[in-house]
């Protein structure tokens, strides 16, 4: 052999053998026929705060103080007194009704006056006020969190669960062990 005949067979081997050694039954990958698929879901629940108002009536009855003043009792008696004098016919008797008139004159000028000056619910006050809450809208969805997937290959069937649909075909590893 010349000298160049040899560099171009190494060469020309080095390029070929690989080729060969990697030919179509040493290939580990193949593609097979998708037959079905399945998606898997599972529901999400979505919670959105929703404020909620309304306006409501309400009312506050304030209780009048009690009247202190004496200015009433003693009037009463004032008058009472008057009338008991004005009664009598005798000084002595004008003396006994103006007494007796101031007693009872000052008694019903103090009930008169707790009865008009105390009414425990006589101030009533209505108002409107705005009352709020805060609700969740909740709405569910499906995700789908995967896929269940048959596939033929050389008359076998298959399945897997895959993270996206594969489509029409499927790249599947193809691997032969001897027993």
């Amino acid at each position: 052999m010349n000298k160049l005949t040899l560099p171009t067979v190494l060469i020309s081997l080095s390029i070929a053998l690989p080729a060969i050694a990697k030919g179509p039954h040493h290939n580990n990958s193949d593609w097979a026929k998708v037959t079905d698929v399945d998606p898997i879901t599972h529901t999400v629940e979505y919670r959105t705060p929703h404020k909620k108002c309304w306006n409501e009536r309400s009312h506050y009855q304030q209780p009048r103080q009690k009247n202190n003043s004496m200015t009433v009792t003693i009037m009463g008696g004032i008058i009472g007194g008057a009338l008991g004098n004005a009664v009598g016919h005798s000084k002595k008797n004008k003396q006994v009704g103006a007494v007796v008139g101031s007693i009872l004159g000052a008694s019903v000028g103090h009930s008169l006056s707790d009865t008009n000056s105390y009414n425990r619910h006589s101030n009533t006050s209505y108002y409107n006020s705005k009352r709020c809450t805060v609700e969740d809208k909740i709405r569910y969805e499906e995700e789908i969190i995967g896929y269940r997937v048959s596939y033929r290959y050389r008359g076998n069937e298959y399945r897997a669960r895959m993270n996206h649909h594969p489509g029409k075909r499927l790249k599947v590893r193809v691997s032969v062990e001897p027993y």
